[in-house]
């Protein structure tokens, strides 16, 4: 068995080089430094265990040379995070505030009100941090030990760059547990008065920051639901899975003759209905608190047909051992929202798990309409906006697929 070599001490090294160090092992294939490094790249030894969870640290590869600065937290499976190309970066209130201006930018050029993904996590260069801008308001989600423990200088840049005023830490998830984070959510600067009004794609929506799902909103399905809206038109649209009423308020808008919002959460049903009176299509819109695919099943044993199908569920297959269990779900959905589509109408099937690829989430959905007995042209497939970039070397930041069928 080989001995782990050691790192230098630092206090005999250079003031320069006394940073801790981590260094890549010299199997690992990739020539120089991803985005991420696993625990099993690197050189885990006695000093590199004993770092904090989150501690800036020089990346080396296995020959000594520097690589980049990067998050080191032994204890969990993505052990590096790269933030900066310099080996030498400071990460600091100044370099927060790079960081949000050059996102900012970006979405002050997509977008003409502040209502948006701000921080993609790695493709905008903060890893494992999300943050949702609603107007004056945003919701941060510190999702990696190193973003958490800097949280306070992150929101300063965050209020000096944007001007919001609100900022709500949101701690749920599994990605938090897995950096051994706790779920403690909260205010960390100024105070929210309720749900806020959000318009997007010609209709308000009420976004509840502090206690719906996510961040309150679901930004990364605003041009899917454009295209949706376009094929409802002067159709009835069954929004399925509808949270605070996405697809179906968007469709209204767009002059769909009616939606019916199926969710089995109250609360999200509630907000659908304000959104509704606040788009001014109360009348035409209408919810249906029910499992979903009790729901739908019980909606085509009574004959029912609508011209738009939109069914957006959870994450059925979040990671690889759900997978199988999850294409079967995806089936099941494509198989009963096929049964309640029109003829020449419209079925639209969302996924936003990652282990399901657009690949297998395609050959589910499809196998669902056949054993419907329907056929299927694809009109589009649609991803996240732009306000959910992708990185260029990481496939997991482009989870969002989005099948736009016709049916026979």
């Amino acid at each position: 068995m080989t001995d782990t070599p050691e790192l230098p001490d630092p206090d005999t090294a250079p003031a320069s080089d006394r940073r801790a160090v981590v260094r890549l092992r010299p199997e690992r294939r990739r020539r120089g430094f991803g985005p991420w490094a696993y625990s099993d790249e690197v050189v885990l030894d006695r000093r590199t265990r004993a770092l904090a969870p989150g501690s800036i640290v020089t990346v080396e590869d296995s020959e000594r040379r520097p690589l980049a600065t990067a998050a080191f937290n032994s204890a969990s499976k993505i052990a590096l995070r790269r933030l900066d190309a310099d080996p030498a970066a400071e990460i600091d209130g100044g370099w927060f505030a790079d960081r949000l201006a050059r996102a900012l930018a970006l979405r002050e050029t997509l977008f003409d009100a502040p209502f948006y993904r701000l921080i993609h996590a790695e493709a905008d260069g903060l890893p494992g941090v999300v943050i949702d801008r609603f107007g004056d308001a945003a919701v941060i989600q510190p999702n990696a030990a190193w973003a958490d423990t800097r949280l306070d200088a992150l929101v300063a840049a965050l209020c000096d760059v944007t001007g919001v005023t609100a900022v709500l830490k949101n701690a749920a998830g599994r990605a938090r547990s897995l950096e051994g984070l706790d779920d403690a959510s909260g205010m960390v600067r100024g105070t929210l008065d309720g749900p806020v009004a959000v318009p997007m794609n010609g209709a308000i929506y009420l976004a509840d920051l502090a206690g719906g799902q996510k961040t309150g909103i679901f930004y990364d399905q605003r041009p899917n639901h454009a295209f949706a809206a376009r094929l409802g038109r002067g159709r009835s649209v069954l929004d399925v899975f509808a949270h605070v009423g996405g697809f179906g308020l968007a469709a209204l808008a767009a002059g769909a003759t009616s939606a019916l919002a199926v969710d089995g959460s109250v609360p999200a049903l509630a907000l659908a209905a304000q959104g509704a009176e606040a788009s001014g299509v109360t009348d035409r819109f209408t919810t249906m608190k029910a499992d979903a695919f009790d729901a739908m099943t019980a909606l085509a044993g009574e004959g029912r047909r609508f011209g738009l199908v939109v069914c957006d569920p959870p994450a059925f297959a979040p990671a690889k051992a759900a997978l199988d269990a999850g294409l079967r779900a995806y089936e099941r959905v494509a198989r009963l929202g096929a049964s309640l589509t029109e003829a020449n109408g419209f079925l639209v099937l969302c996924s936003c798990s990652h282990a399901a690829d657009l690949t297998k989430f395609r050959e589910a959905s499809l196998r669902g309409v056949a054993k419907a007995g329907r056929q299927a042209q694809i009109l589009h497939v649609g991803g996240a906006g732009p306000d959910h970039p992708v990185h260029a070397d990481l496939a997991e930041t482009s989870y969002l697929k989005a099948l736009f069928l016709r049916l026979d």
